[in-house]
C-alpha cells in the first residue's frame, strides 16, 4: 500500500511541475502577448483538465516507482519534460494557448448590442474579445450577457 502511495504523490509532484511549465508558457506568449488582464494563479487554477492531470499523475508515478529501467525512466520524464518546457518558445506557447484558450467566431448578446468576433479568454466574471466590427478588443461582462 506505501508503495502506491509514493507512486501517486511521486507522479503528482512531476505531474504539478510539468504542468506549472506548460502554463508558464501559455501565460508568457498567449496571455501577456495579447494583454489580457490575468493573474497567473487564475489561469492555472480555472484550466485544469482533472483527467489529463490524473492519467499523467498515474503513468509518470507508475514509471518513477515501478520500472526498474532506469534509461526508460529518465528518457521518458526528459521527453516530458522538454515537452512541456517547449509551451516557453513563444510560437508554440502562442498556438498551445490559442488552442486551449481560444473560442473562435462566436457571438454573445447584450441587452441592446451583439458582438460577434473571437474570445481570446473566457474568465470567471469576464470575457476578453476581439470584436469583428469594432476592429478591436474589448472585455466583455459576463453578468451583463444574456444567455
Amino acid at each position: 500500500m506505501s508503495k502506491i502511495f509514493q507512486a501517486f504523490l511521486t507522479g503528482l509532484f512531476f505531474t504539478f511541475l510539468l504542468d506549472f511549465l506548460l502554463f508558464l508558457g501559455v501565460f508568457l506568449n498567449y496571455i501577456q502577448f495579447l494583454e489580457i488582464d490575468l493573474y497567473y494563479n487564475i489561469l492555472f487554477a480555472d484550466n485544469q483538465n482533472i483527467i489529463v492531470f490524473l492519467l499523467f499523475t498515474s503513468i509518470i508515478g507508475y514509471l518513477i516507482t515501478y520500472v526498474e529501467n532506469t534509461k526508460i525512466v529518465l528518457s521518458s520524464i526528459l521527453f516530458l519534460f522538454t515537452l512541456a518546457s517547449s509551451s516557453l518558445i513563444p510560437k508554440i506557447g502562442y498556438e498551445i494557448g490559442k488552442k486551449l484558450l481560444m473560442k473562435t467566431n462566436v457571438t454573445y448578446k447584450e441587452k441592446r448590442y451583439s458582438f460577434t468576433g473571437d474570445a481570446y479568454y473566457d474568465g470567471r466574471k469576464t470575457i476578453t474579445f476581439y470584436d469583428y466590427e469594432l476592429k478591436k478588443v474589448i472585455v466583455l461582462q459576463k453578468d451583463k450577457l444574456i444567455k
